[in-house]
């Protein structure tokens, strides 16, 4: 294989690397889990689900968010730690009649363990996905102008 033959094949697996970093803009899981418990609303015993997710943020290794649609998702505290959430590429989610239930329902890390655990949801809150959306942005724009030199100059 040619180093340009090479270089067009990772390419696409940098630049997604990359997106998936800038996703996350760096803020610490106990952080980013503060900010999405901000802008969660009072639990709800489920929500609709068919079969699709939109995308998922895991949340340290007791939490994630699953978004159902673009404009719509959930923040789901699950019973206890959840070890392989971290680490899985995917997940899935266990349903009944096309709805999750808190208490009933499970979130199964999907990675090349075939024995996956699955964990337990225990509280399912809905998001208010415009204003965690303006406000991860603030923190991250917040961040960058923390880390840029002040131009103090002298002292």
């Amino acid at each position: 294989m040619t180093t340009t033959n090479a270089a067009r094949l990772l390419a696409p697996v940098l630049l997604a690397t990359a997106l998936a970093a800038c996703a996350t803009g760096g803020i610490p899981d106990a952080q980013k889990l503060e900010l999405y418990r901000s802008h969660a609303g009072e639990p709800v015993s489920s929500f609709n689900f068919f079969g699709r997710l939109n995308g998922w943020t895991p949340l340290g290794d007791s939490a994630l968010a699953v978004w159902t649609r673009p404009s719509e998702a959930f923040l789901l505290q699950l019973t206890g730690r959840c070890p392989d959430l971290d680490f899985a590429p995917a997940i899935s989610l266990t349903s009944t009649q096309n709805r999750v239930h808190a208490r009933f329902d499970k979130v199964i890390p999907l990675d090349r363990n075939p024995h996956s655990i699955p964990c337990h949801i225990a509280e399912i809150r809905p998001l208010d996905t415009r204003a965690l959306r303006t406000a991860e942005r603030e923190l991250r724009e917040g961040e960058v102008v923390a880390d840029q030199p002040s131009g103090e100059a002298g002292t």
